[in-house]
């Protein structure tokens, strides 16, 4: 390279710095004050950051005419310089600058100057560098806004699901390997609601006032109508899924399960090749489960219990009474589906009800009598099983916890 190369760019001080600069160092200046009146950041404090590099070599692009070649020039240095002001991390403006050898005539060459916006544009680019995946079927076009709301704060990745949420929801769906995170959040935001309801009275009473006759039993048949999933995966071994995809709650009367009738809770199906139907009621977790001590070591159920459970057998008689043994699934026309059929061959049916916390004693501990009654009770029932609230939250924890574990 000529001596005529190395042009008039920094003062000869400045020269030898950049030739003594050591590549694995940054040197940071101290503060100064920005001495520009037109400037915005004029009387704010300052400093220069610089960083040197030797690359092995330079390639360098020829074109004959017919085709490129890569040739390598001899290694030089280069110098990165950088005014940041008024605020850390805020580039005010940056140069790239060639350094001639030690020992050579000339001075430091600037090769690029950038300033204010397009010199924080060019840092932008590379903080954004290590994200960007080096494997890709498709060119991406980025704005910088959208980069700059990503990386310019830890809530960026928040903001930009609030600009389009629909977008990420789709890039979910798209990806087989992925587990389907909307459906799991809104899951687990539910059993924490079904926490609250069981634990916080205060926001049951609440949630009471919001019903349409404000009963405590709407309440829970308002959230599993929002949630029968839960009822699907934590009943019984095995999945059930509602009858009717619009709501949980039917008329169980007639072979439409339509009509004046009997109704029920919740009227499911076991999932399979072969369904039968299932039917459950509910009551409140406050609904007591026994009733006072009628002799030493003996606590009968509640009235609320043997009522419950004299429900559930008046309901399931009369559908089985009117539908038969199985009742065929219909079209939209009311044509019946060829070989879909639903079985009510001595149906299973649940009654959820109460919670165990009311069979501990006054100190906290386990009340041996009271479970003892209780767990005899129900365990000589054959029909219907009978659910505590909390017994229900517990496996639907149980089983969404191993869902949010899988790979």
């Amino acid at each position: 390279m000529d001596d005529d190369d190395w042009v008039w760019g920094e003062d000869e001080e400045e020269t030898t710095y950049a030739q003594g600069r050591v590549p694995q160092r940054t040197y940071i200046s101290k503060t100064f004050t920005i001495d520009r009146p037109s400037s915005r950041d004029h009387g704010q404090p300052a400093r220069f950051v610089h960083k040197v590099f030797d690359p092995a070599g330079e390639t360098v692009a020829r074109f004959d005419g017919t085709e490129w070649t890569l040739g390598e020039t001899p290694k030089g240095r280069y110098q990165f310089k950088l005014l940041i002001a008024r605020e850390a991390g805020r580039i005010k403006e940056l140069w790239i600058q060639r350094v001639p050898p030690a020992g050579s005539p000339g001075r430091v060459k600037v090769l690029l100057n950038l300033r204010g916006p397009e010199a924080e544009h060019l840092v932008e680019l590379l903080r954004t560098l290590e994200f960007i995946p080096i494997d890709g079927d498709t060119s991406v076009r980025v704005d910088d806004a959208l980069v700059r709301d990503l990386f310019s704060n830890p809530e960026g990745m928040l903001s930009l699901y609030r600009r389009d949420p629909g977008r990420f929801r789709r890039l979910i769906a798209a990806d087989e390997s992925a587990p389907d995170v909307v459906a799991t959040a809104h899951r687990n935001a539910e059993l924490i609601r079904f926490r609250r309801l069981l634990e916080d009275d205060d926001y049951f009473d609440e949630q009471t006032q919001h019903t349409a006759h404000h009963r405590p039993e709407d309440v829970w048949q308002d959230f599993f109508e929002k949630n029968p999933w839960m009822l699907g995966v934590s009943l019984s071994g095995q999945l059930l899924t509602s009858w009717s995809s619009t709501r949980l709650e039917q008329v169980v009367a007639g072979h439409s399960i339509a009509g004046a009738g009997k109704r029920t809770d919740a009227l499911l199906r076991t999932n399979g090749r072969i369904r039968s139907m299932v039917f459950a009621e509910f009551k409140t977790h406050r609904t007591p489960l026994m009733a006072s001590k009628y002799r030493s070591g003996c606590w009968p159920p509640s009235d609320d219990l043997v009522a419950g459970v004299a429900q559930v057998h008046g309901t399931v008689h009369r559908a089985v009474a009117e539908i038969g043994d199985r009742l065929p699934d219909v079209a939209t026309d009311g044509s019946e589906v060829p070989g879909e059929f639903t079985y009510l061959v001595r149906p299973r049916s649940y009654l959820i009800i109460g919670q165990l916390a009311q069979l501990v004693g006054m100190a906290g501990g386990h009340h041996e009598d009271r479970i003892r009654s209780f767990e005899l009770y129900r365990r000589h029932l054959i029909e219907p099983e009978v659910v505590t609230f909390d017994e229900l939250l517990a496996k639907a924890e149980a089983l969404t916890s191993l869902g949010n574990d899988s790979p």
